[in-house]
């Protein structure tokens, strides 16, 4: 059965610090995509298991004085966030093209007011709302 622990990575100089506090283990690596393996076999060393049975995840914490895990932590959110309002956009777009097209006004004149292609404003005129999410 596989177990899961956490590793925390700092910068030091050239090395990339990995910290594992479970075990209160400490070990480093060249680069930063190392950091996982370079865990995974202290912790299969550590606790004498097979390194199959271990998993990690890596949290880079800083790189000098860049606090890079709130860093990280906010673009995510923005990212989720952006996702959202894209989401809702889309949908938003969708029922005014359908309205408009309920109207008879042309798909290229949809394809106008919304700024999109032609083609682009037949999708949108043409939406299952199944596959808009909605």
């Amino acid at each position: 059965m596989t177990k899961t622990y956490a590793a925390t990575v700092t910068r030091e100089g050239r090395w990339w610090m990995v910290a594992i506090p479970e075990i209160d283990g400490l070990t480093q690596a060249r680069r930063i995509d190392e950091a996982e393996l370079m865990a995974r076999e202290l912790i299969a060393v550590s606790l004498g298991v097979a390194l199959e049975e271990v998993a990690v995840t890596v949290t880079v914490e800083s790189v000098g004085e860049v606090p890079v895990r709130s860093i990280v932590e906010r673009i995510e959110s923005d990212r989720r966030a952006a996702a959202e309002l894209e989401r809702g956009a889309s949908r938003r777009a969708i029922q005014l093209a359908k309205q408009l097209a309920a109207e008879n006004v042309t798909v290229r004149d949809v394809g106008s007011i919304l700024h999109v292609s032609y083609q682009r404003a037949h999708q949108l005129t043409t939406a299952d709302r199944q596959s808009t999410g909605s």
